[in-house]
């Protein structure tokens, strides 16, 4: 009999095939002292253990074949970096040493303590890089307990099939790929995991947070994935069956039309230009951008020069990073966010020396944090200026709350830069500093702070959370965080009318900016920089390329009117 699961799409597309049940094996980690003499012999093992993992990525990378995205090896070099981090080997050898831990527990135990670290975090993107943290440890795990390196995906013949798992990692989906996999559906993980990262990546539809698939769905059974919906069909019957091989036939034809926009201007059918860059959180992500016609960076995010470690980057750690995107993205202009770390991104206390306070969303971070705490600011912002003399680079500060801030940000950069004249260091003087509009107050007043930067940037993310007031990863109140909230729109119009006048230009990068059921109202707030993942980019293009923006305007001003959200949401559908 036909039944039906939900969970939350990752990966668009429809899938359709037979399940293969994976059952990944549980590493029976217990807690046993070793004796005095076996000390340097259960080091030799986690060590071993490590390397072994570290040969199994590098065996999958080479494996990876040309035409493959430039996610793939950039997700599978982020996990040999991990694997080369003093943080995850030298705490537990310590462990091993001073308390006679045997490698498996020692090894849990520092998984546990930096899970923990992500688990604080609020940002939904950088909370999910724990999942990187377990998949990493388990495969040092599996070489520990003799399990063996073969991935989690079976060696088989998995040629149609549709992957049900409790969990993936990113080099799963290599493995999916390469074995023909058309689907894949989790009981955990979310939209910004790697692994979800990836699979949009290489075109293949996904679902996580369907909590107990394995236990009704049976191995060999059809299914159907759709990964626009979130919908888990099982045992179909033919007319359900016909009815989703129509909706595979039409997302092949959307695909195809899709890729023809890659080289295609940006531009609406009334012939106005929109600018349509790139969120990336590594210079070699950018490849992946520069593929779907990006024309730049609008977010480049700077946090993970801060985490797992115990002293802050130093000038030359970030310099060096930011040269490496200058180059990738030849010649474009490259957006470089300033430190967005405090209490809801926790990094390792002795960075700051500070506690994360009651309520870390709205404590000591990003700039708040940045101008108590100069010595974590003050190299990059010199690393910044050092590096606009290479390209189009712009400087831009998040979690703006007030004039000052702003002002005081700017009298360090013009510092930064009349010591470089005086020492004869190149930086481009005219380097524009724009700030993020993500927080209520900001956007009121955003008129105030057009006159001061030279940039704005709406990040919706924050933007929406704080205004609503609920915590959008919270699963009892996250259905109120909706884009579409009359307060919203009526914030995001003011930010961009207040722009507009002053002659500022103004984008937005948050998740919003991707939501094609967003980018025709947007338009028609007189948005016409946007900044998106790479995964949505020719999305967003083809509604952009499809809508008259005079026509969008009309409808955005009658939206922005009403407080009936039915007739607001009547209104969008209008907008197509």
């Amino acid at each position: 009999m036909t039944f039906s699961l939900h969970g939350l799409a990752v990966s668009r597309g429809i899938a359709i095939g037979k399940a293969h049940v994976l059952i990944h094996e549980q590493h029976d980690v217990r807690e046993t002292l070793i004796e005095p003499g076996q000390v340097e012999t259960e080091v030799d093992r986690l060590c071993a253990a490590i390397e072994a993992s570290a040969d199994h990525l590098r065996h999958m990378r080479e494996k990876i074949p040309p035409n493959a995205p430039h996610d793939v090896a950039a997700f599978i070099d982020t996990h040999l970096l991990m694997l080369g981090d003093a943080a995850l080997a030298e705490e537990p050898i310590r462990l091993i040493r001073e308390r006679r831990y045997n490698a498996a527990w020692a090894l849990r135990n520092q998984r546990d303590a930096i899970v923990s670290v992500f688990d604080q975090m609020d940002d939904a993107y950088l909370r999910t890089r724990r999942d990187d943290v377990e998949h990493v440890i388990n495969g040092i795990l599996r070489s520990l307990q003799g399990g063996g390196l073969s991935g989690t995906v079976a060696d088989q013949s998995l040629a149609g099939a549709v992957v049900l798992a409790d969990d993936l990692a990113p080099a799963d989906a290599l493995l999916m790929q390469h074995h023909g996999v058309v689907g894949f559906v989790t009981e955990f993980g979310g939209p910004t995991s790697h692994t979800s990262i990836l699979a949009r990546s290489l075109g293949i539809p996904g679902i996580v947070g369907v909590h107990r698939v394995r236990r009704f769905v049976q191995d060999g059974e059809l299914l159907i994935v759709d990964g626009n919906e979130g919908v888990v069909v099982g045992d179909p019957d033919q007319r359900t069956l016909a009815h989703y091989r129509r909706r595979q036939d039409e997302r092949a034809r959307y695909s195809a039309t899709l890729n023809k926009l890659k080289r295609a201007p940006c531009v609406t059918l009334d012939g106005l230009a929109i600018e349509l860059q790139a969120n990336v959180e590594l210079p070699s992500d950018f490849a992946t951008a520069r593929e779907v016609g990006a024309r730049g960076v609008g977010l480049y995010r700077t946090e993970f020069l801060y985490m797992n470690r115990t002293e802050a980057p130093t000038e030359e750690e970030h310099f060096d990073a930011y040269q490496k995107l200058v180059a990738a993205v030849s010649g474009l202009p490259v957006t470089i966010r300033t430190l967005d770390i405090g209490g809801d991104k926790q990094v390792d206390p002795a960075l700051t020396m500070r506690g994360k306070g009651a309520n870390p969303a709205l404590g000591l971070r990003a700039v708040r944090l940045g101008l108590k705490e100069p010595g974590l600011f003050l190299p990059q912002i010199r690393a910044i200026v050092r590096a606009s003399a290479s390209g189009q680079v712009r400087m831009m500060i998040p979690m703006l709350s007030h004039v000052d801030e702003a002002l005081q940000v700017l009298e360090l950069v013009h510092a930064v830069q009349a010591e470089f004249a005086a020492r004869g260091i190149p930086f481009a003087p005219d380097m524009p500093v724009g700030g993020m509009i993500e927080v209520p107050v900001a956007a009121v007043f955003a008129d105030g702070f057009a006159q001061v930067l030279d940039f704005l940037s709406i990040g919706t993310n924050d933007l929406i959370q704080y205004a609503v007031a609920i915590d959008r990863v919270n699963d009892e109140v996250n259905y109120l965080y909706d884009p579409f909230n009359p307060g919203v729109l009526r914030l995001i119009s003011m930010t961009i009318k207040a722009a507009q006048k002053a002659k500022v230009p103004v984008a937005m990068c948050g998740e919003m900016a991707g939501d094609i059921r967003c980018t025709r109202l947007l338009l028609g707030l007189g948005l016409e920089s946007f900044s998106v993942h790479p995964s949505v980019l020719l999305e967003v293009k083809g509604a952009i390329n499809g809508t008259d923006a005079n026509l969008a305007k009309q409808i955005a001003e009658r939206a922005l009117k009403t407080s009936d959200t039915a007739k607001l949401r009547r209104y969008i559908e209008e907008l197509g």
